[in-house]
């Protein structure tokens, strides 16, 4: 049982570190069609890669399901928690090594980017294994789980659209705050697939 959910965790990261990294791009690839922005990352915002990895998470846990659901105690309340812990994980990493570097070498670092990924869905599996292979628990209650589903689908699902206009929703191309949120006006100057 703990052998074949250890694989489906294993499974979950691989699967979402490439999604996720095909979200990255999806956007531009697509010549910026808006529908799209509703799970592809629209800037260099924190708040974008964290959702570039939301979708493919919340996929793969609803897939997951049907395969797991037999050995798998807590499971839904694992995969919400892992869902979490993704973001916080990313957000809490990226930000301490920049407080290092920034001040140190005045940039950020490519590899350090990538680490922040692999530590917030490193942390996430482990803790939806942690949960899942616990006994049953009568908290929280199912209400509770589905609306902490409703609330961070409906969060990732509006904040690209409708950005707060804080730091985690700013542009950060190149390491620096650019005062753009959202879509932006003119992708020309972020494109990485240049047109012929």
């Amino acid at each position: 049982m703990k052998i074949r959910l250890i694989l489906w965790e294993i499974g979950s990261f691989i699967w979402i570190v490439l999604a996720g990294s095909a979200l990255h791009f999806s956007f531009e690839l697509s010549e910026f069609w808006t529908p799209l922005a509703f799970i592809s990352a629209v800037n260099e915002s924190v708040w974008e890669h964290l959702k570039m990895y939301f979708w493919p998470g919340l996929l793969f846990a609803l897939v997951q399901y049907t395969y797991t659901r037999d050995i798998a105690n807590n499971y839904w309340y694992a995969k919400l928690a892992s869902l979490i812990v993704t973001p916080l994980g990313i957000t809490l990493s990226f930000y301490g090594y920049l407080a290092i570097s920034l001040p140190l070498y005045g940039q950020g670092f490519f590899i350090m980017d990538l680490m922040t990924m692999v530590i917030g869905l490193l942390l996430a599996s482990i803790v939806a294994y942690k949960i899942m292979v616990k006994p049953q628990m009568e908290f929280p209650k199912k209400n509770n789980v589905f609306a902490g589903y409703l609330a961070i689908t409906v969060m990732f699902s509006t904040f690209t659209f409708f950005p707060p206009k804080i730091f985690l929703f700013e542009n950060y191309f190149g390491y620096e705050y650019s005062g753009d949120y959202g879509i932006l006006e003119d992708y020309e100057p972020y494109r990485i697939f240049r047109k012929e």
